[in-house]
């Protein structure tokens, strides 16, 4: 009589340990963190801190050469007591940046198209631009208010050009830097060159391009404010109320004006962060 004998596994070194690895954090949690991130001390501490002493070192020094800085609590006085006139001519400033802005950006992305597309396109106009940003803007701003008048037209004028070069390089660098494989496949398949343009070149130049727009909105601000003080017969801008108030020595207007443009090109550079992370979602997805 035969007997079966039933081979019985070893037991697995661990196999039944519970699992203690943390679990993973829940997509809440993490936009959760996310939201909140900011409010930690580390974050907002050292910033804090620095704003604290430039505070007082920028006090001390008004009270020692009230010739070179205003104190703080006229600069604040000024903007409180101003706000409307401040929030006025801010508005015309902004409005003239944006428009060079937009001048800029649509010139020089279609500009960028020809280069990447047409060598001799590219043969003819990327060394008259590389002359164009070498140029001191300063030095143009007032032959384009003697031609163009003291109206809006000059300023936006201007600020097109501050904008132009960056955006210019950046989205031909952008529409050039396809991968070879990638754009074997589409050659393989048989897309024709408007189609590489359209779902290839210009998807891969887009990082490229908010890029550039960090560096060109702030810098619209400045063209825009070059061709206000340029314009000595201007009727509205920050620009202008700084040469006003310049002349007159009335530095807590000056300085209050000054810290009225930093905020709106931070407010501009916020924007486009902004814009960058909600259009451009799946590259970060890509090189995370």
């Amino acid at each position: 009589m035969q007997t079966s004998s039933t081979t019985i596994a070893p037991p697995q070194p661990g196999a039944d340990a519970p699992d203690l690895r943390p679990s993973p954090p829940s997509a809440a949690v993490t936009r959760m963190r996310r939201i909140f991130a900011p409010l930690h001390p580390f974050v907002w501490l050292p910033l804090a801190v620095t704003l604290v002493v430039l505070a007082i070192v920028w006090d001390r020094v008004a009270e020692n050469m009230p010739y070179l800085l205003p104190p703080l609590g006229a600069v604040g006085e000024t903007l409180v007591a101003e706000a409307g006139y401040y929030i006025a001519n801010a508005a015309i400033t902004l409005g003239e940046a944006l428009a060079g802005l937009v001048v800029g950006f649509v010139s020089a992305f279609v500009v960028a198209v020809l280069v990447s597309e047409l060598p001799v396109v590219r043969r003819a106009v990327l060394p008259l631009a590389v002359v164009l940003n070498v140029t001191p803007i300063v030095a143009i701003a007032p032959a384009l208010v003697v031609a163009f008048g003291f109206g809006p037209l000059p300023k936006i004028v201007i600020a097109s050009l501050i904008c132009f070069f960056p955006i210019l390089i950046n989205t031909a660098t952008g529409l050039r830097s396809v991968p070879a494989p990638v754009m074997q496949v589409y050659r393989t398949i048989n897309a024709s060159r408007a189609e590489i343009l359209v779902h290839l070149r210009i998807p891969n130049a887009l990082p490229f391009v908010f890029a550039a727009l960090r560096i060109v909105f702030p810098l619209s601000i400045i063209g825009a404010v070059v061709a206000e003080l340029s314009a000595s017969g201007a009727m509205g801008g920050l620009g202008t109320v700084i040469s006003v108030a310049s002349s007159m020595n009335q530095l807590a207007v000056v300085y209050a004006s000054i810290f009225v443009l930093a905020l709106l090109g931070i407010l501009l550079l916020g924007a486009v962060v902004l814009l960058e992370r909600r259009l451009l979602r799946w590259h970060a997805a890509a090189t995370t």
